[in-house]
């Protein structure tokens, strides 16, 4: 089923990047999440019990931006949708933002990255 559960534009302070100055300063990182999962029964029912708790997938994410360190968005990212991949999700996408020094016009640079069971 294509069901889908969104959580969309979370900020968090990290310390990720290729640079030193990156990791040693730290920045803004932002960060959306993509569950595609069958939610027929949560909305029968009416109970979180049935679904995913939307409080524990902020809380890994939060957890793995702010007490871990990556140098590429790519890992940061893949480390994140790797830890909501559970039963019941068949597939997780996983959004990082960030802005970078880059010379010229650029509002900021994203990775996607997918994981499908």
């Amino acid at each position: 089923m294509g069901d889908k559960i969104f959580l969309k534009n979370m900020m968090f302070y990290g310390f990720h990047g290729v640079y030193e100055h990156e990791r040693e300063l730290g920045q803004r990182f932002y960060v959306d999440v993509e569950l595609t999962m069958d939610v027929t029964k949560a909305a029968q029912t009416d109970d979180v019990r049935d679904t995913i708790d939307y409080l524990n997938v902020y809380e890994h994410t939060k957890a793995v931006v702010e007490n871990k360190k990556f140098n590429l968005l790519e890992a940061l990212a893949g480390h994140i949708a790797d830890g909501l991949l559970s039963p019941g999700i068949s597939q997780v996408v996983v959004r990082v933002r960030k802005h970078v020094p880059i010379p010229g016009q650029i509002d900021f640079v994203q990775v996607e990255v997918a994981r499908r069971q």
